[in-house]
């Protein structure tokens, strides 16, 4: 017990909204009868949350780097799924070559929009405010009002498809199960490694019942997944992008100078200039990732829907936003988590699939993820002010 407490303490914003993030599973659990946990459920509540879980790790590196959002997104989102429809669907090019400029044309945005804000020094309300309005414009431009489907069944695999297994027609997706082993041993071997590497430096080692717990903890999440996704499709295309995106940003944000750099703009823009931090390219490099992770949502929204619709992205910038706060994100820049974020995602979007299944209107959602939020951030400002008392 006093090992899952250091656990806990160790930090408290992330551990405490996981421990919602399972309380609200159990709940819905009970609340719809077993049905929120089947396996068909969870792979559609993967599928309907990607666009969520994607831009909340650009939208954290933005938040992290002093505070600054991107309220433009969702314009973004719709946008390049118009752009990836006149492509593909009115003009028959290939699917891979669409792609390729859809995402150039989101890093392209995403400079655009990162030059007014690191070098002009408009704030990013301000600026993607701006761009929300105008890519929102030009999508009805591009659409000319309309929607435009459908997409052929190779770009639609990117949303709605999944890996093919080794064994067809079996009982489980036996290649996801493999996944799953392969995972949990790279949790092992990460968790050994780090600490041979705590002994090296001679750092405070984690003592045994607390990493047993946690490799306890892990595994068991890992191989549970990844057996009930087994027992339906096994994994989906999406999740696995997903997936590779969350290693990718738990690289950037916790082991390369950028990362780092990110957080001490974050924590004092002041500081880290004196440093040598050159803190306007930070803040472009961030906004232009944002861009482009925006595009690949919008690429990933418009083949869910099969159709490019002037109506696609339409929150989406709040969904982000809020994924992050209530994943533990400062909303003074600094302090969050690419876990945190994708634990922030998954309680909004359980909260939404488990609210769907027992017919909660769209009204009352809107207000109670609202009020999630505010508890997210009560909770956030909370503890900052007990830890300095």
């Amino acid at each position: 017990m006093q090992s899952i407490k250091k656990i806990i303490k160790g930090n408290i914003r992330e551990s405490a909204m996981g421990i919602a993030l399972v309380a609200i599973i159990i709940l819905f659990q009970l609340l719809t009868k077993g049905f929120l946990l089947k396996p068909l459920n969870v792979t559609n509540l993967i599928l309907q949350n990607g666009y969520v879980l994607i831009l909340a790790m650009g939208m954290l590196l933005l938040i992290l780097s002093g505070g600054n959002i991107d309220l433009s997104v969702g314009s973004v989102v719709a946008f390049i799924g118009a752009i990836s429809g006149v492509l593909i669907v009115n003009n028959h090019m290939s699917v891979l070559l669409a792609i390729c400029i859809s995402l150039i044309i989101g890093l392209v945005i995403g400079a655009w929009q990162g030059a007014w804000i690191a070098f002009v020094k408009i704030p990013s309300f301000i600026v993607t405010l701006s761009g929300m309005l105008v890519f929102r414009g030009l999508t009805l431009v591009v659409l000319n009002g309309r929607t435009i489907g459908p997409f052929p069944k190779s770009f639609q695999m990117i949303s709605s498809g999944f890996l093919t297994d080794m064994i067809p027609d079996g009982k489980y997706h036996i290649f996801t199960i493999i996944l799953g082993v392969v995972f949990s041993v790279w949790v092992v071997v990460n968790e050994l490694l780090k600490n041979n590497q705590r002994k090296r430096y001679g750092f405070e080692m984690i003592s045994k019942s607390k990493m047993l717990i946690k490799l306890f903890i892990g595994i068991a999440f890992i191989n549970a997944l990844s057996i009930m996704l087994a027992s339906y499709n096994g994994i989906s295309i999406m999740m696995l992008i997903i997936i590779l995106l969350i290693f990718i940003y738990i690289f950037i944000t916790k082991k390369s100078v950028f990362g780092r750099h990110i957080y001490a703009m974050g924590g004092n823009e002041k500081a880290a200039k004196l440093s040598g931090i050159n803190t306007a390219k930070v803040l472009f490099a961030v906004v232009v990732n944002m861009g482009l992770l925006s595009a690949l949502t919008g690429l990933v929204v418009a083949g869910r829907l099969n159709a490019a619709s002037p109506k696609a992205g339409v929150g989406f910038e709040l969904d982000a936003i809020a994924a992050c706060f209530i994943g533990g994100a400062s909303t003074a820049g600094g302090i969050g988590t690419v876990i945190g974020a994708v634990i922030g995602a998954l309680i909004m979007g359980t909260l939404n699939n488990g609210m769907s299944l027992l017919g909660v209107s769209i009204d009352w959602q809107q207000a109670i993820k609202g009020i999630v939020l505010l508890f997210a951030v009560a909770f956030d400002i909370l503890s900052k002010n007990k830890s300095r008392a």
